[in-house]
């Protein structure tokens, strides 16, 4: 090429020369061609560079006498001979001699060449012997890397179509190596955000930035059923002139701790959701209020549909039989779902009760005691899980994929069963979920059980307890009477609060309030057992002083009993009160037209204390005046000073011709909380 042809400066490679692009170039491969006495007629400017002469310095000369030493004269010339002889090749590497005086090692490959007109010359391709060891010694390094690599290597043109894929990567999308090549990454990976993944790697293409451990999760072709993981990271390759070649990219599977961190994370959700049951289950002395608890905590991150549902015996507290194969009467406490699902209505409502035969699997969990686990349900699985066949096709058209109903087992006794079902949760249950449903199920069994127990308690206290009171106060001479008798909420027990209305002689009434101290079927009996005194002593027409010194000599010979009680006599001809106290709260008068007050007794210890006389005080009582007796759980609270409570009280007396029904009512609703854990009673009388 003349230097007519070549390209005008800055037109296609611009000002600076173009840098090396192939590997001959990176290798600067020299050519020299002799003639056939040894001159020097063809010098390459990578001869140049290879053996410091210049063109006008090479050019004519003997190549021997230029760069070969004295003592390799003689090798050389007679190597020289035989390829222009015989038309051999030879190859090998030599010393030759730089122009700097140093001595080089070079490899060569000598090949006689004739022209047109039939003359014989020698060339000579050199390149240095150590630069081509090298880049042999880093081909065959690369070639052994990317083949026995345990990562997936693969190389990409610009389009993202595959240029190289090791066998690594063949195992690890299942594809062979030859079915990659030309296709589009798309074509291969098996991750459904596929086309993140390409647009990633067209940024990596177009800025030169690197992306590192790009995380993805897929289902290879190779194993369509589980989920594996990809550590994927991206850079572009470019040719020692800056051309962008493609891309590379390294695929590890990292499927192993991928399946480990979700195990990790797993346990951690179940050690998480355990420590809440332990404080969210089991808050109140309530049955149905603990099972709701249960269910809450269960949904969703144990199942989509929640059921609880107790033994009927076992929640009457009845001994229930032990294993056998009858039908059983379920009533279900609670339900819950994670999400709106037509489930529900194939499930019991909550209190309801439902008895399932021994074929179902709820019945046979609670006849067994053990966990019953069907991890993929079919239609003959439905049939025995619902309660009939309408609730079965319910569960159908709900997606009910897999069920687990776990006992709830307290004290060695199956109380009932913890119901769970899957439907929008892919996942089915597995040994791990009967663990934890197990233990979730344990704890919420023993709450159930001290519930249940504490209720019955409970029940047999306020029964006896109002068994012994008067049902309704009945109608005496010269008084109108209404009361009142609240127990305590279901997180404490019945105490011994009671009041009475007790008929005397002379058309008198008796009007006594009452607080034994404690709670439960002791206390309710104690105070069963004073009522009964009381009423003894008023008849004898005793002072209400001395009838309370005969009522403390009782309550001492009871052992660690403290009782309040207040003793009024009513006289309706002579409109006198005659009023005694023993610890107990003041009780209230309203008159018309006055503001109310509390009557003001002489101090007295409770009964029980023993030795200590009681004063009778005397009042005056007017028409409509009203006197209102009442036991402390009305007036005393936890946050409240005492006195602010009794003129709170006193602020609701200020209509005294109020209906006395009413009035008891706005006394409790105004005063009382629901949550007050006390018993109350209250006795209010207007005189006529």
């Amino acid at each position: 090429m003349t230097a007519e042809t070549l390209p005008p400066d800055g037109d296609e490679y611009g000002s600076e020369p173009p840098r090396p692009t192939g590997l001959l170039d990176v290798l600067s491969v020299a050519a020299v061609v002799l003639d056939i006495r040894g001159r020097i007629v063809f010098w390459t400017p990578q001869a140049e560079e290879l053996f410091g002469y210049t063109a006008q310095e090479a050019l004519g000369e003997y190549a021997a006498r230029l760069f070969i030493d004295p003592e390799h004269m003689q090798a050389v010339t007679s190597l020289f001979a035989e390829v222009l002889e015989t038309g051999q090749s030879w190859a090998g590497a030599f010393p030759i001699r730089h122009k700097d005086g140093s001595s080089r090692l070079m490899e060569f490959r000598n090949i006689r060449l004739l022209d047109d007109l039939g003359d014989v010359y020698a060339l000579g391709i050199a390149a240095d012997h150590s630069l081509l060891q090298r880049v042999e010694t880093d081909l065959a390094l690369c070639e052994r890397l990317i083949n026995q690599s345990p990562i997936g290597l693969a190389l990409l043109d610009p389009e993202l179509r595959y240029l190289l894929v090791n066998p690594a990567l063949e195992r690890i999308d299942g594809i062979p190596a030859e079915d990659h090549i030309g296709r589009h990454l798309r074509e291969t990976l098996p991750f459904p955000d596929v086309e993140t993944v390409e647009s990633a790697l067209r940024q990596v293409l177009t800025t030169g930035t690197p992306l590192i451990d790009q995380y993805h999760v897929g289902r290879p072709p190779a194993d369509p059923d589980h989920e594996h993981a990809w550590s994927l990271s991206f850079y572009r390759l470019e040719d020692p002139g800056g051309r962008v070649l493609g891309a590379a990219a390294s695929v590890v599977d990292v499927t192993e701790r991928h399946r480990a961190a979700g195990e990790a994370d797993r346990a951690r959700r179940r050690l998480a959701l355990i420590a809440d049951a332990s404080t969210r289950v089991g808050t109140t002395l309530e049955v149905e209020q603990t099972a709701h608890e249960l269910a809450e905590v269960a949904t969703p991150e144990l199942a989509d549909v929640v059921a609880v549902d107790v033994l009927d015996a076992a929640l009457a507290c009845r001994r229930t039989r032990g294993p056998d194969n009858g039908t059983e009467l379920f009533r279900a406490l609670a339900l819950k779902a994670a999400h709106p699902t037509v489930a529900l209505r194939a499930a019991d409502p909550p209190g309801d009760l439902a008895a399932y035969e021994g074929d179902r699997l709820v019945t046979l969990c609670v006849h067994s005691g053990r966990p019953v686990l069907v991890r993929h349900v079919g239609d003959q699985d439905l049939r025995r899980i619902a309660r009939d066949p309408e609730a079965a096709t319910l569960l159908a058209r709900a997606g009910v994929h897999s069920y687990l109903a776990v006992p709830l087992v307290a004290h060695g006794e199956v109380l009932g069963a913890l119901d769970l079902k899957r439907t929008r949760n892919p996942l089915p249950f597995d040994e791990d979920d009967v663990v934890l449903a197990s233990e979730l199920a344990s704890r919420a069994a023993v709450a159930i059980d001290n519930a249940r127990w504490f209720q019955s308690v409970r029940n047999t206290a306020l029964t006896l307890q109002r068994s012994l009171l008067p049902n309704h106060p009945p109608h005496q001479t010269g008084l109108e009477l209404a009361s009142r008798y609240q127990p305590a909420q279901a997180t404490s027990e019945v105490g011994g609060d009671w009041y009475d209305v007790i008929s005397l002689e002379d058309d008198k009434t008796a009007l006594v309030v009452g607080d034994v101290m404690g709670n439960g079927i002791d206390a309710a009996a104690t105070m069963g057992r004073l009522r009964t005194a009381t009423c003894a002593y008023a008849d004898l027409d005793l002072d209400p002083g001395a009838v309370l010194q005969h009522l403390d000599k009782i309550t001492c010979d009871l052992e660690h009993y403290i009782v309040t009680c207040l003793y009024a006599v009513y006289d309706p001809h002579t409109r006198r009160c005659r009023m005694a106290n023993a610890g107990h709260m003041p009780p209230a008068l309203a008159r018309p037209d006055k503001a109310p007050v509390l009557l003001d007794l002489p101090p007295a210890a409770p009964l029980g204390v023993g030795g200590i006389p009681f004063e009778t005080t005397t009042f005056d009582l007017s028409p409509d005046d009203l006197l209102v007796l009442y036991t402390d759980g009305l007036v005393e609270t936890r946050h409240h000073p005492i006195d602010d409570r009794l003129n709170v009280l006193l602020s609701f007396l200020d209509e005294p011709r109020r209906p006395l029904e009413e009035l008891c009512d706005l006394l409790l609703y105004g005063l009382r909380h629901p949550d007050d854990h006390d018993d109350v009673a209250l006795l209010v009388a207007r005189t006529l």
